[in-house]
């Protein structure tokens, strides 16, 4: 029997700030942290809004202790547990006065024997929980500082999640508490272990592997059935109830091809759920302990062999034979306020993602092993997991008790986790960018050596994430294991930069993936106070916003984020955008990304708009470029792309494509559109020919090249129509169209020549005509697949035609969009409350109206803004 302790309350240890010395405050939910409890009772500021996170470091620093009285019934079992899922993170367990356990890791659980401490009448639980930081500082004293990117070193040697040190896109929000639920479990047996493994084989047959520990002196008998998705049974064991007088029973069961129905990506096919049941009973048929599980069936394969003409292995996911395409994010924790994320929210956060026409998300090594609410909802969407053990960015230590830690978290987790049939990686599962860190102070990494005691090195963490961690994975899972992100076997770890890249490139480079943005003004409005010198673009508030300070070194990027903005009356928000690098301050280089490409004025609506639109533009662009790169078997050469980041944890300056607030920025749209079922793609290059190797004469060429994408397993006949039109010349257009099959699960090439209406040039004071190519794929039945407008670019060159004029019809929640002349780049919004708009930063051409659901419109004016309106 299972009994959920409640009817806490908590106190700051020897008081202070958060309460009187021996005053006891009653938690208003359970399980919960410090933070959320002083919030609700008003004894801190919220840390979210304005400057106020460094008007509570004192709560982080600071001790404190939860308690709750209970009653236990006079039992005869066997054992009595407590069973703690979630500390958070040093604290000392104490029932009756007398001390327990102490705990040290906030990503184990704990279960306590305590029968023999329990008393009849009531009983007291108090933990008392340390401060992780300044334990974590002595820590580090007793063992060595090691060097890292983002936070405080010592949360190298703190199994706790790293984010709450303060990252280059969150708050230092030091945590503390009993953040999962806390229990008394009373038993005679219990079910110790459950492995279940529900196989494909290569044929598409169907095998389950179960293997069930138990523990206990009772004579004991399991049960096992597996219902299929409708609640149906698809196998009931039809044997006598097996013994489990060995604390054991393994059940292996075949089933033919066809008889169990696989899972798959969204997209890809359905996604069904069978419910794995075991009963454990006694000599009399009652029932001791029971566990269910919900699995999924399918073959999933990391594929790398060789690629044609170029260096390396692919890596891709192929899941029941089929080789998928990931488009995705990375997730970090949805809040710094961990008990605060319910199921509805995660749900709205991953539904965000399936709508967004995305298959992949990869949970990462700063935050925590997610609930299990996430994982289940992954499972049902048919969203791929890419789960990372919790290193990131840091040089970690492998000394003797911090290994024991690791790996006890390691199998915990990955017991946890493995019967997911959404997990399909743990990694880059080692760790988050310790390799770089590595190569990057030249800490002792030799590739090619596998054999050496990691421990003597200066990288002792290369101890975890190649002995510890794939020991634990190989041995009590079938998931695939990888040593880091980035990393490749025997190549430094900037080479594997395929599956997932998060480092951004200037604008003007090929992949130009590097840009993030806000959303809109009404966010703002939120996050900060309203008094005079709070609000701007270099306001004290949008300084301490722009976090990219934090990290240590940034490695030779740049990097582009977003503020967020909240609107008027709702909780939402976007974000500015800011740049980094090692050399140089984050606000000169986020306005060094705008004036290269924009003319835009430095008000804060002009400036959210147009780093909403510069970010919105470059992953497009990255996102178009790698679905061309998906060509087919020996040319995958780029097998996914996972963006970062999806989500925020707070109302933050970051490269989120979603805010806090869960109101996709436009960057998510245009992620949406590339990511479709049927895209179609188009880069113009320019080509300076000399007449021979002594000229200086020479002759430039713009080539325009055309692709389409299909994602689908079947070929796609289409047209490809494809209209041109001069923003200085409104009676020059051209106009093409062609049949094409675009081939299944991959790239096809369309067209490669000259960029219509382009002549060439001669000389370089001679300016290329603007020249704006719309390219669409229709169906047999007039229905547009895709399209894409390719402009001239920077946009900053542009003269926008003064008589642009866009047309706007309403339907309800239907919105129709047509121009008169090209338009780039068209957000829509209203006054008040919040619309869910269908789609966003659109591009406009002559005789292509669109249309746009916007759910909630009620009737209002529909207001935009597009480059050139005039208003920047």
């Amino acid at each position: 029997m299972h009994q959920l302790l409640k009817d806490w309350k908590f106190t700051q240890i020897g008081g202070g700030k958060g309460t009187k010395e021996g005053e006891w405050l009653p938690v208003s939910t359970f399980p919960t942290t410090v933070h959320v409890e002083l919030l609700k009772l008003k004894k801190i500021p919220d840390p979210f809004l304005g400057l106020a996170e460094w008007d509570v470091q004192w709560v982080g620093e600071s001790k404190w202790a939860f308690k709750t009285d209970f009653v236990v019934e006079p039992t005869k079992a066997a054992n009595v547990d407590l069973v703690f899922e979630g500390l958070d993170t040093f604290s000392a367990i104490l029932l009756n006065g007398v001390e327990l356990i102490k705990t040290n890791n906030q990503f184990v659980s704990y279960r306590v024997p305590v029968k023999d401490h329990l008393k009849e009448g009531g009983n007291e639980l108090v933990i008392n929980f340390d401060s992780a930081f300044v334990t974590g500082r002595a820590i580090e004293k007793a063992h060595e500082k090691l060097n890292l990117w983002n936070g405080d070193s010592s949360r190298l040697h703190v199994r706790k999640a790293q984010y709450n040190y303060g990252w280059d896109w969150g708050p230092i929000l030091m945590t503390t508490g009993p953040w999962k639920p806390i229990s008394i479990h009373t038993y005679d047996n219990r079910i110790t272990d459950a492995d279940i493994r529900a196989q494909v084989t290569d044929s598409l047959a169907a095998n389950l592997s179960a293997t069930f520990s138990f523990s206990g002196e009772q004579e004991a008998f399991a049960s096992f059935v597996l219902k299929g998705p409708d609640g149906s049974t698809e196998f009931s064991d039809d044997k006598p109830a097996r013994s489990l007088q060995d604390g054991r029973v393994d059940i292996s069961i075949s089933f033919p091809e066809g008889k169990i129905k696989l899972w798959y990506p969204v997209n890809y096919g359905e996604q069904p759920i069978y419910t794995a049941e075991l009963t454990v009973l006694d000599a009399a048929g009652n029932v001791l302990d029971s566990i269910v599980q919900k699995i999924g069936f399918r073959n999933v394969k990391v594929v790398e062999e060789p690629l044609v003409d170029q260096e390396g292995l692919t890596f891709l996911f192929q899941v029941n034979g089929v080789r998928i395409f990931c488009g995705g994010s990375n997730w970090i924790p949805a809040d710094s306020f961990l008990t605060t994320v319910t199921e509805d929210r995660y749900r709205a956060w991953l539904q965000l993602l399936v709508d967004g026409n995305q298959n992949m998300i990869r949970v990462w090594g700063g935050g925590i092993y997610e609930a299990d609410a996430f994982y289940e909802i992954c499972d049902e969407l048919g969203i791929l997991v890419w789960q990372d053990f919790m290193f990131g960015c840091g040089q970690y230590p492998a000394y003797e008790s911090f290994l024991e830690s690791v790996q006890t978290e390691a199998e915990q987790n990955v017991r946890r986790l493995r019967h997911h049939p959404s997990i399909v990686i743990f990694g880059p599962a080692g760790n988050n960018e310790d390799y770089q860190i590595a190569e990057s102070l030249k800490l002792d990494l030799d590739y090619s050596d596998e054999t050496s005691d990691y421990r003597q090195t200066n990288f002792p963490a290369r101890h975890i994430y190649e002995r510890v961690l794939p020991s634990v994975v190989n041995g009590l899972s079938d998931i695939y294991y990888h040593r880091g992100s980035p990393y490749r076997c025997g190549k430094p770890p900037n080479f594997y930069l395929r599956l997932i890249n998060n480092f951004q490139r200037p604008w003007e480079s090929n992949y130009r993936q590097d840009a993030g943005r806000p959303s809109s003004m009404e966010c703002l409005a939120w996050v900060v106070p309203k008094s005079p010198g709070t609000t701007g673009i270099f306001s004290p508030v949008d300084s301490s916003r722009n976090l990219a300070w934090r990290r240590i070194q940034i490695f030779e990027r740049s990097i582009i984020g977003s503020m967020e903005i909240p609107r008027r009356d709702s909780r939402s928000h976007g974000r500015l955008p800011i740049t980094t690098r090692q050399m140089g301050s984050s606000e000169d280089w986020r306005q060094l990304y705008l004036v290269e490409n924009f003319k835009h004025s430095f008000n804060m609506d002009s400036y959210v708009y147009y780093t909403q639109i510069m970010q919105a533009e470059t992953l497009a662009s990255a996102y178009r470029l790698w679905r061309r790169n998906w060509a087919g078997p020996g040319k995958q050469y780029t097998a996914g792309a996972l963006v970062w980041q999806i989500n925020d944890c707070w109302p933050v300056t970051s490269w989120s494509i979603v805010d806090y607030f869960l109101r996709p920025k436009p960057s998510y749209f245009a992620i949406a559109r590339e990511l479709r079922p049927f895209t179609v793609g188009m880069t113009r290059k320019e080509s300076k020919i000399f007449p021979d190797e002594l000229s200086a004469q020479f002759t430039i060429n713009t080539v325009l090249e055309i692709w389409g994408t299909n994602s689908t397993l079947a070929p796609k006949q289409v047209t490809l129509e494809v209209t041109s039109f001069d923003l200085e010349n409104d009676n020059w257009r051209d106009r093409w169209i062609t049949d094409a099959l675009l081939q299944p699960n991959s790239s096809t090439e369309l067209f490669k020549g000259p960029l219509p209406g382009q002549p060439p040039r001669t000389r370089s004071s001679q300016v290329p005509r603007p020249i704006v190519v719309s390219a669409r794929l229709i169906d047999r039945d007039g229905n547009v697949l895709g399209r894409y407008s390719n402009w001239p670019e920077p946009f900053k060159f542009i003269n926008f035609p003064a008589d642009t004029a866009i047309k706007v019809e309403v339907d309800g929640e239907q919105v129709t969009l047509s121009t008169n002349r090209p338009v780039k780049g068209v957000v829509l919004d209203v006054e008040g409350t919040d619309v869910k708009w269908s789609d966003q930063a659109v591009d406009l051409v002559p005789g292509d109206p669109q249309q746009i659901r916007a759910r909630g419109l009620d009737g209002r004016k529909v207001l935009l803004r597009y480059l050139g309106d005039g208003s920047a």
